[in-house]
């Protein structure tokens, strides 16, 4: 704020050169302009000259070509030539004979190149000599020429000179013009902008109200005015904002040490702590055991009740960590929306630090109530301990934390200890999904098709389309193993996609070929919760020219209860359209009659969970056979999946299961393989028809 202006560099400066540049090219066309008028004028007035003196001379001129009078023709042109501007007079006869003439030199100037390319060399005029007064009736005679040259040097003379005075007087009135203009402008704007930027100069950039600006003298309510109490009240906001903005800090250095919502110390202080604690039982040679605790499925009970409840149930979870905290050994904090911290120490053993990770899986075991309501939360922990895994904090609690998340890959409501192996499959899952953003890209990725067939006709009616991802180095990545990172990161929209337009071709391939079927296509719920997932559907089948019959979308009752209002919008646009709606793994997730009855639902999927153990587990058999009555009173078609036997095959048709699919018909083939399958299963029951053993 001390820099100080170069005089260049100054607006005064800058406008003295502008306005006066302006002002002289404006004099010097103006000149410009008041020159040419001049020398139109100077040329009119040579030739009118002319014209006079012609006029003048004209009666005498003809008496003496009449007469033939050479005395009076020399007395005519000697006459004339006592006007200076005249070079030549010749009187002729029209036979070309000269009267009387007389010439002299041409003028020297200094300025004839200039004015003889202006107004020419000279000017020849000529007139006939005639007389018509012999017989007015009769048409006049011709009896001579009168010819005048006039030399345009003496009128040019006078034209450059009246040129340069008005070029000096116009040049000379247009610079005091600009000068006064400047001083004008001076003196209203830039000497008060000048005082203005010497006053911002002192502003002390710390406290920027300490030095206001002085409202300029002479400028009351005009725009410096204005401009100067602008930037008094800008300097007064930033003052203000900037002690709001050290209050705000100050608040947030200490707010930043606990957690808002629930009270508990924060990550930065737990992590101090577990740094102290560290010290501490390094000195004593005592251990020390850290457990991440992370709610389980905590992001659905947020979206079906509401983040204020679920804000409530963290409060009540950490009034009972706090209370635990009460011993001594243990210490509780928040590490983000859904997961909590407890350090001990110290800790005898492991046995004693998993005694005290189950006292924690019950602690989040007991319901919680409020206002009347009970709700059942579970968690999982992930246990570190010092210094068997890490020697320091940070390394200490990521271990905890990446034992949590893998030992929720696999499980819920449990704990598990860290291990070496950790830190492997941490890295080997980011690895896989890195590997999964370029595998679409790379063309990793295939579909194979499971056929459906009807237990009623024996009939292949359809076929689910299945992802595989043929990994270069790991080979065949198992499904189970890439969809759920490809939906926690969101390229499953992007397979997805590529899923229902690759299924919509080959479904059209095989219609082409005579094999009309329908096909099932999963639907994640990632795809469900996109805006333009209706249009991204009907464009498909409209590019594949498939009648949306002929397409079943599979949902699984976990996708759409995230948000069931959009999901039921969204899925009778898609229903309306001919679309068919399944319900996928019908029994694992909520399995909720209120949804069925308001979802477009034409089909629900017995999870192959309950088919499997089919006629050997009474609990699955009642399961399954729930299922094929719930359908059947619900009007909806019930596809078994997981059918691996001929016994469960003949108890679900006797059941009334309409469809079924699975090992026991057929593998998921390639789309090659399946239209040989299809060919090859349709021939042998056209084989069998008439065999009365026949049963399938």
């Amino acid at each position: 704020m001390t820099e100080d202006f170069q005089l260049e560099r100054r607006l005064g400066s800058r406008m003295l050169r502008w306005v006066l540049s302006a002002a002289i090219i404006a004099g010097i066309l103006l000149s410009v302009v008041q020159v040419i008028l001049d020398a139109r004028r100077v040329s009119a007035e040579v030739d009118r000259h002319a014209q006079q003196t012609i006029e003048l001379v004209r009666d005498a001129a003809t008496q003496a070509i009449f007469s033939l009078d050479e005395a009076l023709g020399d007395q005519v042109v000697s006459g004339l030539f006592g006007q200076d501007e005249l070079q030549r007079v010749t009187i002729r006869h029209p036979e070309g004979d000269i009267l009387a003439g007389h010439q002299r030199s041409l003028t020297d100037s200094p300025w004839r190149t200039v004015t003889d390319w202006i107004f020419g060399e000279t000017r020849t005029y000529t007139t006939d000599l005639q007389r018509s007064d012999l017989a007015p009736t009769s048409k006049p005679v011709v009896y001579g020429e009168l010819e005048v040259v006039y030399d345009t040097a003496p009128a040019a003379r006078a034209w450059v000179e009246r040129s340069a005075l008005t070029f000096l007087v116009g040049v000379a009135r247009a610079t005091s013009v600009g000068l006064i203009l400047f001083l004008v402008m001076y003196w209203l704007m830039t000497k008060p902008l000048q005082n203005l930027v010497n006053s911002l100069l002192r502003v002390d950039p710390e406290h920027p109200d300490r030095n206001l600006l002085q409202r300029p003298q002479g400028h009351d309510k005009d725009e410096l005015d204005v401009l100067v109490r602008v930037i008094n009240n800008l300097l007064t906001s930033i003052a203000e904002s900037r002690r709001k903005h050290q209050d705000a800090e100050n608040r947030a250095n200490r707010l930043s040490r606990y957690d808002q919502l629930t009270g508990l110390p924060s990550r930065e202080t737990i992590l101090s702590s577990l740094t102290t604690a560290i010290d501490e039982c390094h000195r004593n040679r005592d251990c020390l055991a850290v457990y991440c605790c992370g709610i389980d499925d905590f992001k659905s009970i947020n979206e079906q009740l509401g983040y204020e409840t679920g804000d409530r149930i963290l409060q009540v979870l950490a009034e009972r960590l706090n209370q635990q905290s009460s011993h001594q050994r243990v210490l509780a904090g928040r590490l983000n929306g859904d997961q909590f911290v407890v350090i001990a120490n110290p800790v005898e053993d492991q046995y004693e630090a998993a005694e005290l990770a189950e006292c924690l899986l019950q602690l989040f075991r007991e319901p919680v109530r409020l206002e009347g309501s009970k709700f059942d939360i579970t968690a999982t922990i992930g246990v570190a301990l010092y210094p068997a895994d890490a020697n320091e904090a940070g390394h200490l609690l990521q271990h905890a934390e990446h034992t949590m998340t893998l030992a929720k890959a696999e499980a819920s409501n449990h704990s598990r200890f860290y291990i070496a192996s950790v830190d492997q499959q941490i890295r080997a899952r980011k690895q896989l999904e890195k590997d999964l953003s370029q595998a679409l890209h790379r063309g990793e990725f295939h579909l194979v098709y499971q056929p459906q067939i009807s237990l009623q006709t024996n009939r292949i009616i359809g076929a689910e389309a299945l992802l595989r991802w043929t990994h270069p180095e790991r080979g065949m990545v198992p499904p189970d193993h890439f969809i759920p990172i490809a939906e926690l990161n969101g390229t499953i929209v992007e397979i997805g996609e590529w899923v229902l337009d690759e299924a919509c071709r080959q479904a059209a391939a095989w219609a082409g070929a005579g094999l009309p079927l329908r096909i099932a296509v999963n639907l994640s719920a990632v795809q469900l919760r996109r805006a333009d997932i209706v249009g991204t559907v009907l464009a498909t089948l409209g590019r594949h020219e498939i009648p949306p019959g002929r397409l079943e979308l599979e949902i699984t009752e976990t996708g759409f209860m995230e948000n069931l209002e959009d999901a039921v919008e969204k899925l009778r646009q898609l229903n309306s359209a001919g679309i068919n709606i399944a319900v996928d793994d019908f029994g694992t997730g909520y399995s909720s009659l209120t949804y069925l009855k308001r979802m477009p639902v034409q089909h629900i999927k017995i999870d192959k969970q309950f088919v499997q153990d089919l006629l050997t587990n009474d609990d699955d058999t009642r399961i399954a056979n729930t299922i094929i009555d719930l359908g059947r009173s619900l009007n909806l078609s019930v596809i078994a999946e997981g059918v691996e036997t001929h016994e469960q095959e003949f108890y679900l048709r006797q059941r009334g299961c309409q469809i079924a699919q699975g090992y026991h018909f057929s593998r998921p083939l390639t789309p090659e393989a399946f239209q040989e399958f299809v060919a090859q299963f349709h021939g042998k029951l056209e084989e069998n028809v008439d065999n009365p053993q026949y049963n399938r």
